[in-house]
């Protein structure tokens, strides 16, 4: 399948994934246990796609400029840590009583403190500073998957792991926008232009950076672009996902074998994408 075509797969794929992530808090209430799987499993792959196969693809691009990768890679990470601190743009447990799993009292204490820095931004500004901050996000989302496929025109598979990363994790995203939106008192109608505006902006950032880049294949940008986003991928993983996953003494086995699934999961994911 050539660049354009899985292009628009990807990009149609996402657009359906992030509207299901809108659409499902409107039918059902997600656990705190089924949403602490998710989060284990996406925040392994995503740690997978950034170490093995972003920074790598960044390398082959760039096979004597290994020192302006890691700079590139530090450079996203740091970008992606001050917009968690200046927004905290991430919400991603979606209900304080909904849980289908008992918590010990050893563990009641963590669990707690754990939730204080968990609560939906305050009302209408609120969620518009966590619309802003996933907005930027979904951005850099866009333009990794972009690069892996003007990097790798010629694979049959090409992108596979970055969109993978992205598929999972989109639709949390979007859970994250309605259900702060919700709280804040936004309409129904104006939530769902919210959605579907975000929605559609991963596959546009997509396709923008895809037709400007393509063509002249910048043996500058890419690498640069390449690391960048595996910065940031590190740090929504490391500095987002797994300090909202608590490993309760009940569940410690369970959701690290989860992060594990996710791991392999990018492993598997190069066996598609062949050799940098």
């Amino acid at each position: 399948m050539s660049g354009p075509w899985l292009l628009a797969f990807y990009g149609g794929s996402l657009f359906v994934a992030s509207l299901l992530g809108s659409w499902l808090p409107r039918q059902m209430a997600m656990t705190h246990t089924r949403t602490q799987m998710v989060l284990s499993t996406v925040s392994g792959l995503m740690l997978g796609v950034a170490f093995l196969h972003l920074i790598p693809h960044s390398f082959a691009a760039a096979p004597d400029e290994i020192d302006k990768v890691m700079a590139w890679t530090l450079t996203g990470l740091i970008f992606m840590l001050l917009m968690l601190r200046l927004f905290h743009f991430h919400q991603h447990d979606f209900g304080a009583a909904a849980d289908d799993c008992a918590i010990s009292s050893g563990d009641a204490h963590h669990h707690a403190h754990a939730h204080d820095h968990a609560h939906p931004p305050e009302r209408m500004l609120g969620a518009l500073g966590l619309l802003f901050g996933l907005c930027v996000h979904t951005v850099i989302d866009g333009i990794a998957l972009a690069a892996v496929l003007v990097t790798d025109q010629l694979l049959p598979m090409a992108g596979i792991g970055v969109f993978m990363a992205i598929l999972l994790h989109k639709p949390l995203d979007a859970l994250s926008i309605e259900t702060v939106m919700t709280t804040g008192g936004w309409s129904s109608s104006a939530r769902w232009w919210a959605a579907v505006s975000f929605a559609l902006l991963c596959p546009a950032a997509a396709l923008g950076f895809y037709l400007g880049v393509a063509p002249m294949l910048s043996s500058i940008w890419l690498p640069a672009v390449l690391a960048f986003a595996a910065g940031a991928f590190i740090c929504i993983a490391l500095g987002d996902l797994l300090p909202e996953v608590q490993f309760h003494s009940h569940d410690r086995i369970r959701l690290t074998a989860f992060f594990l699934v996710g791991v392999a999961l990018a492993i598997a994911i190069g066996w598609l994408e062949g050799t940098h």
